[in-house]
């Protein structure tokens, strides 16, 4: 994707409002090609998530409803419409949309989604691993550790990730490739919690 395919603007904040717009599977889908891919059309979207464009249209128009897309002035005309994300990545407290009994809903849904596309992005690196040259390979990472920590610890930990990420995140140049970073960082009860 070139610099002029990026979304315009870093982050945009989730609210109960805009939750809504987006707590939906294949919105979701969308709206991660276009940050990932760059701008494209209702019919290029159908095509690659086996969807009609008749259903793509009508979420990208939600999308765009809600804030989290537009249509890209660049391309197109009135018959071919080109639409892209207008935020790189989606920004929430989970604990504020919780606390809302409005958006409670939403957010359990949307939490689940996001689980799940985590898990389809692992699994398919995993199925296509063998393709990838021995360099990726071993440049890559899927582990886990347990630490004990407080809630305190756990957010300077997050936080300092963040930071990692930050320096690191700069236009695409000749010869990159995509790479997919993704952590969770949650308490667990043990099973004496449990008991």
């Amino acid at each position: 994707m070139s610099e002029d395919e990026r979304p315009l603007e870093r982050a945009t904040q989730l609210n109960a409002r805009t939750l809504r717009g987006l707590a939906h599977p294949l919105r979701l889908e969308i709206l991660g090609l276009l940050r990932a891919d760059g701008p494209a059309t209702a019919s290029g979207l159908a095509e690659r998530l086996g969807e009609s464009s008749g259903t793509t249209s009508w979420h990208l128009r939600q999308l765009a409803e809600y804030g989290f897309i537009e249509e890209d002035p660049a391309r197109g005309s009135r018959r071919d419409r080109w639409w892209r994300a207008r935020h790189q990545f989606t920004d929430f407290e989970v604990g504020d949309l919780l606390e809302d009994p409005a958006a409670r809903g939403a957010m359990g849904a949307f939490l689940h989604e996001i689980v799940d596309i985590y898990y389809r992005k692992a699994t398919q690196y995993v199925g296509e691993m063998a393709s990838w040259p021995r360099e990726w390979i071993d440049a890559a990472a899927l582990s886990d550790r347990l630490m004990w920590l407080t809630p305190d610890e756990l957010t300077a930990l997050n936080a300092e990730l963040e930071q990692v990420l930050d320096r690191y995140e700069r236009p695409r140049r000749e010869g990159d490739t995509s790479v997919v970073t993704q952590w969770q960082s949650f308490p667990r009860r043990s099973k004496k919690e449990e008991a």
